[in-house]
């Protein structure tokens, strides 16, 4: 049976489907992938992607921001960066005898870090404030960020020579942690079809096929519907319960914090709408769990040496806890 929405849903799911069929140009398969990173963007949540090289991370992220009519700024850390490299510097002017601030590559609408793995502590502890709070603190000066303002950072879990491990509290502060898989052997033929039908110029730019859907206006006005997106207080004793369980499970060293319980709630919602609905399913819930969980939960060390992995852990936590009907 077919229930009218409460909410005018349409606007989003035209601008959800125009994405689709502009990264679609370019990016085989990885819908999974394409769906997390529009839910992140309209639950305003910054994004780790980790894989291997060449499953296309960076490209996905260059399309995605091209699709928003907003600026855009690359980052790629290394193991010298220093955090002024990122956030910007006070430079003297012996016009005014005074010191003026010069913004650094941060201060963009959408940001692509590069192996965030790769700069040292001190780097990496530099984006805290700017990613929770949307501004950065110089000289006693606060310089809030444009709207809109998200943080897609990229890491390579294979090679880990010459790179820093993100601590906790940089991790809690992604809405998700997705993890981009090998392409199917279909998909992988389709990426070589499409590679070879292309000219010189479209391969080596194919961020230039890429048309503009959003405006900063639209995603403002879009984030607001998804706000007011129904969740049931069962729904929200679910996530309650799924956190609850991940801070007393004895396979867990550390559990997840409230603000992963605030991420779960924000991205159902969001990936809801995305969907077509007007209300939250637990099945949103346990889709998203693995996403917003994986980064932020630590195995004991005996699971650790059993080859278990934090996946394995939420799926147990999940099927544990009753599903509310």
């Amino acid at each position: 049976m077919d229930f009218e929405s409460r909410i005018d849903l349409s606007e989003l799911q035209e601008a959800v489907a125009n994405i689709r069929a502009e990264i679609g140009k370019i990016i085989i398969g990885q819908q999974n992938t394409i769906d997390l990173l529009l839910t992140a963007i309209f639950a305003d949540g910054h994004v780790l992607l980790e894989g291997v090289p060449g499953v296309a991370k960076t490209l996905t992220a260059k399309l995605l921001a091209k699709t928003i009519s907003t600026d855009f700024s690359r980052i790629q850390f290394t193991p010298d960066m220093m955090p002024s490299d990122v956030l910007g510097t006070a430079i003297y002017n012996p016009k005014t005898s005074d010191f003026d601030f010069k913004q650094g590559p941060i201060f963009s609408n959408i940001i692509l870090i590069d192996e965030i793995n790769r700069s040292p502590a001190k780097t990496q502890a530099a984006l805290f404030e700017v990613m929770e709070e949307r501004q950065i603190t110089n000289s006693g000066i606060t310089y809030p960020m444009s709207f809109p303002f998200l943080v897609i950072a990229t890491q390579n879990p294979i090679e880990q020579e010459g790179t820093y491990r993100l601590p906790e509290a940089q991790l809690d502060r992604f809405l998700f942690k997705i993890v981009i898989k090998y392409p199917s052997y279909q998909e992988e033929v389709e990426i070589l079809q499409g590679n070879h039908s292309r000219s010189s110029i479209e391969a080596n730019k194919p961020v230039d096929l890429i048309s503009p859907i959003l405006s900063p206006v639209q995603l403002t006005s879009l984030r607001e519907i998804v706000r007011k997106v129904i969740v049931d207080i069962k729904v929200l004793e679910y996530i309650a319960k799924i956190i609850h369980e991940t801070r007393h499970s004895k396979f867990l060293y550390l559990g997840a914090s409230p603000r992963a319980s605030v991420a779960l709630l924000n991205a159902s919602k969001a990936l809801a709408a995305i969907r077509g609905r007007d209300f939250v399913k637990p099945e949103d819930i346990q889709e998203l769990a693995p996403s917003v969980l994986r980064h932020r939960i630590i195995l004991t060390p005996e699971k650790e040496m059993e080859g278990s992995s934090t996946e394995d852990v939420i799926q147990q936590i999940l099927q544990k806890i009753e599903v509310p009907r």
